[in-house]
């Protein structure tokens, strides 16, 4: 059972972070992100282009099998990513992430230096 819930959320934390608007939630930067994509002149498309894009998940980078974190190279500058799983309030986390129904997901995007 804890496999096939593993599944579920790696498949719903997969899907939010490639945009599917079905899966509630919103995307954060941080303000480092927020310099970088005006100085460089780059945009949040292409930005969620290449976290959406991310397929690079093993054991030491994702351990608990959720593909909630991640490492991209964007505009020459290394980025994380994390996706945490919140209730519909923000106020606590979800009691259950594979119920789309009480779960908004977060997925922040920072500076590896703002991490």
């Amino acid at each position: 059972m804890a496999a096939s819930r593993t599944k579920v959320i790696q498949k719903l934390n997969d899907r939010f972070r490639m945009g599917d608007v079905i899966v509630p939630g919103t995307v954060v930067v941080t303000s480092g992100v927020q310099s970088l994509l005006a100085e460089a002149g780059g945009s949040m498309e292409a930005l969620m282009s290449v976290v959406g894009s991310y397929d690079d998940f093993t054991e030491g980078n994702d351990p608990h099998g959720e593909h909630d974190f991640g490492k991209i190279s964007f505009l020459l500058t290394d980025l994380f990513w994390k996706i945490d799983q919140y209730n519909t309030t923000y106020d606590g986390g979800s009691e259950d992430p594979t119920v789309l129904s009480i779960t908004c997901r977060v997925l922040t995007i920072m500076l590896t230096e703002e991490y």
